[in-house]
């Protein structure tokens, strides 16, 4: 309840005059802003180690399961505390709803990271396509985890209506996650010699299935997507930005550079992103659910124009950019140069001290 996702879909529950009764269960406060929608609900302070004995208590009929986080918090416990809300936060859960004797529906939030981002991916992917590499990203990974719990939970409880859905990232006017933040720069670091296919899905649509998925019966595990792709470098003309492309052998140190820039959290479920991309079929979403998400370039437009405030590039944005960017190369030049030779370290530095000089002043 106190994250924008889960607050918005409990508000629009307690509204629906076919739910009688809507509890969050949360170890944090909603800001001020969300405890506005949540007048209607119900609020339990704590977390999913307390689920059983709240569950057993409340009786619960239906479980949504979005406690599922996509990046580490530097200032919140890093990957340590990531892991140990979603995967076993997400353990607790379903060990607690398999002993939820009236429970007959769970709905739980998971990701088209589940299928990874790799040379070896198909062009589309299905709900039936398994990864072809193991993900190197931390949120995939976590991804992986939960849903195999949810697979264990399926043949322990297989009366309960299991709900999967595998959201493409999410993006919209309001929306403020690392992707957001990445288009909303002046200038976009990128993969030379790619042009990753990408795939969003507008938080409204997301909304709109997970209410679905909760009034109506709809077992199974579906991809939650706009239709169509943008590639990488479309979406930034789109968003009016700067493409600056960064060999592929620097990607270990993207995501320093990044930040310079103002750009946040990229960890390699992003960067893995950017390089092979990924796209999923929605084919089974739209015939069961009877509902068509807006399409992947409509979604983009909306944040596009969410935005258009911050999309002007002045002087002074271009040239810190630059700096930082210069910034970073210096430290992979200068770090590859250590590892080859002192003479070449110096030759490095140099190097580096001329490509300052063509910042523009």
């Amino acid at each position: 309840m106190s994250r924008y996702l889960g607050a918005r879909v409990a508000s629009r529950l307690a509204a629906d005059p076919r739910v009688e009764r809507v509890i969050g269960l949360d170890p944090h406060e909603p800001s001020p802003a969300l405890a506005g929608l949540l007048t209607d609900v119900e609020q339990i302070r704590a977390d999913a180690r307390a689920s059983a004995s709240v569950l057993a208590e409340l009786g619960a009929e239906v479980i949504v399961h979005l406690a599922v986080t996509s990046a580490p918090d530097p200032h919140s416990g890093g990957r340590a505390a990531m892991k140990e809300q979603n995967v076993i936060g997400s353990m607790q859960l379903l060990a607690a709803a398999q002993s939820a004797g009236r429970l007959r529906k769970l709905v739980v939030r998971s990701s088209t990271a589940a299928y990874g981002a790799s040379f070896r991916d198909p062009a589309v992917f299905t709900e039936d396509t398994e990864p072809r590499a193991v993900p190197r990203g931390s949120f995939a990974r976590d991804i992986l985890d939960i849903e195999g719990y949810v697979r264990g939970f399926r043949r322990r409880r297989p009366e309960v209506d299991a709900t999967v859905l595998r959201f493409a990232p999410f993006i919209s006017s309001t929306a403020e996650t690392s992707l957001t933040r990445y288009f909303s720069q002046p200038m976009i670091p990128t993969v030379l010699g790619r042009d990753a296919r990408l795939q969003f899905v507008h938080v409204d649509d997301a909304l709109e299935i997970l209410h679905r998925s909760v009034v109506e019966d709809h077992p199974g595990t579906f991809n939650v997507a706009g239709a169509g792709v943008l590639a990488l470098s479309q979406a930034v003309r789109r968003a009016g930005r700067i493409s600056v492309p960064l060999p592929e052998g620097t990607l270990s140190s993207l995501a320093a550079v990044a930040r310079n820039v103002g750009i946040g959290q990229i960890g390699l479920d992003q960067i893995d992103l950017f390089v092979h991309g990924r796209v999923v079929d929605t084919s089974r979403l739209v015939e069961e659910f009877g509902f068509t998400p807006r399409t992947t370039a409509a979604a983009f437009d909306d944040f596009i124009n969410g935005h258009r405030n911050g999309a002007s590039l002045s002087a002074d944005r271009l040239v810190a950019a630059e700096r930082a960017i210069l910034d970073g190369i210096r430290r992979v030049r200068a770090a590859a140069a250590q590892d080859a030779s002192p003479d070449a370290s110096q030759d490095a530095s140099k190097d580096a001290s001329q490509d300052e000089e063509h910042v523009p002043s």
